[in-house]
């Protein structure tokens, strides 16, 4: 995400450090995820300080690819509750095929590059993208079904 060493040794550094600061008393369960999440928190901030007025195009194309099927428009706070969509998109993420959930994440998560995912499956980048783009349409049918689109 960060595509700079320095920078990213920095977010794993400070990720030791905000574990020590706030870990709980009892551990977290998931742990892993818990990890995951102040990491990713954490880069997404380093992300933001270094391209302030900026445009990095395949972090941002990411996002924009995800905002097309669960955004009707509006901002996604006015349009539904944020742990609402968080719960529909766990459920639609568990109903997936393990392969079909690991690309998901590894694009719209770990915000990993097409070429990076399709050389690592053994596909082309076309490929790729075609199958993100399926799932991106099944995203945005099963929100509409639950009605939070």
């Amino acid at each position: 995400m960060l595509n700079d060493t320095r920078d990213s040794e920095e977010c794993v550094n400070d990720t030791y450090l905000t574990l020590w600061n706030k870990i709980p008393p009892k551990e977290p369960n998931p742990f892993k995820a818990y990890i995951c999440r102040i990491i990713k928190n954490l880069s997404l901030k380093k992300y933001e300080f270094n391209h302030a007025k900026k445009r990095n195009s395949e972090y941002e194309a990411s996002l924009d690819e995800l905002e097309e099927c669960v955004s009707d428009g509006t901002e996604a706070s006015e349009a539904v509750e944020f742990k609402e969509l968080q719960m529909a998109i766990n459920m639609f993420l568990s109903e997936l095929p393990e392969k079909k959930r690991i690309l998901f994440l590894r694009r719209y998560w770990f915000l990993q590059p097409v070429k990076e995912i399709a050389k690592d499956y053994g596909i082309t980048e076309k490929t790729a993208s075609m199958r993100l783009s399926r799932l991106r349409e099944k995203l945005q049918q099963y929100l509409q079904e639950k009605e939070l689109i």
